[in-house]
């Protein structure tokens, strides 16, 4: 059953007439009788007794409300869908990891709000992981995450790098590495390590660097928020890799000391993730321009980080 046939039906019932029902369609007499007809067979019953006004038997009857129903669907189906092309969205949602979501997200938040009052902003702060993981079931619209081609290796998805950065040592002001300008690596394996819970990006990469150093990877606590790296960093000897742009904060702390690593220097590389079917709309691709080009003004202007080429 077409939903054709359903209007051909409906405008049958309505104007008691194949004829009239045609010219409120716009098509012959022997179109409308022909889509009624197929209805008819679909079912096994007449929906109308054709007498001089086409009149809905008890099968009709009961299909009516029905197909009222599925029309007015379809109608606003229509309706929604065209809406959205236009860029009428009523509400965006993004997923981001904490430093993002921290420093990354707030003047672009401002000025999208400002040139998109009737758009809603729902910003979550979650690890790269989680955070695809919502974008793939269709939770979010944009995730801005640590750099994962196993999880980002698929032709539905559209990856734009947006910036890369030096992974630091996060340490008390008094603690004995604070001693070093550039920490070696085999001094930092010997103090128990803070990280992000597993699923968090920055755990997997930490691990990585320390297993290709051939030294322990001491993990005394597993947190998700940065404010809680720096309480606890800040009491006693446990010391924190975290990317440089995680670290503002901490620079501000006079009881924390933030150290570079000696070589080879660990780097993330951020990306901002979305689908192809959602860059076609509106809203949501002027929030990725946005977000591209903070991300280059920002990582440009203070420091030294190197800003990937932005993709097409």
């Amino acid at each position: 059953m077409r939903l054709e046939q359903l209007q051909a039906f409906l405008a049958v019932a309505e104007t008691g007439s194949f004829q009239a029902a045609a010219r409120q369609c716009g098509v012959t007499q022997s179109t409308i009788s022909r889509q009624v007809r197929a209805i008819e067979d679909d079912f096994g019953v007449s929906l109308f007794h054709r007498t001089a006004q086409a009149k809905l038997t008890l099968a009709g009857s009961t299909l009516m409300p029905r197909a009222l129903r599925i029309c007015k669907e379809w109608q606003q189906a229509q309706q929604e869908i065209g809406d959205l092309v236009k860029g009428k969205q009523t509400e965006l949602c993004i997923s981001g990891i904490h430093s993002v979501c921290a420093y990354l997200l707030p003047p672009i938040v401002t000025q999208y709000c400002h040139t998109h009052p009737n758009v809603q902003l729902r910003i979550t702060a979650l690890g790269s992981d989680r955070s695809l993981k919502v974008l793939r079931d269709g939770l979010v619209d944009v995730s801005i995450v640590m750099h994962n081609p196993l999880l980002t290796n698929n032709q539905e998805m559209v990856v734009v790098p947006l910036y890369e950065e030096p992974v630091e040592v996060l340490m008390a002001a008094d603690h004995p590495l604070s001693r070093h300008q550039t920490v070696p690596w085999a001094e930092i394996a010997r103090y128990p390590q803070v990280v992000f819970k597993d699923g968090y990006g920055m755990q997997r990469i930490v691990q990585s660097q320390f297993r290709d150093q051939g030294a322990d990877f001491k993990i005394a606590l597993e947190l998700n928020t940065l404010d809680a790296f720096r309480g606890v960093v800040r009491q006693g000897n446990m010391v924190a890799l975290l990317p440089r742009s995680a670290l503002i904060e901490s620079r501000r702390d006079p009881d924390l000391t933030v150290r570079a690593t000696g070589a080879p220097v660990l780097r993330r590389k951020v990306v901002m993730v979305t689908t192809h079917d959602r860059l076609m709309i509106p809203p949501i691709r002027e929030f990725c321009d946005l977000v591209r080009q903070q991300a280059s003004d920002q990582f440009t202007q203070v420091s030294d980080l190197a800003v990937l080429p932005t993709a097409s």
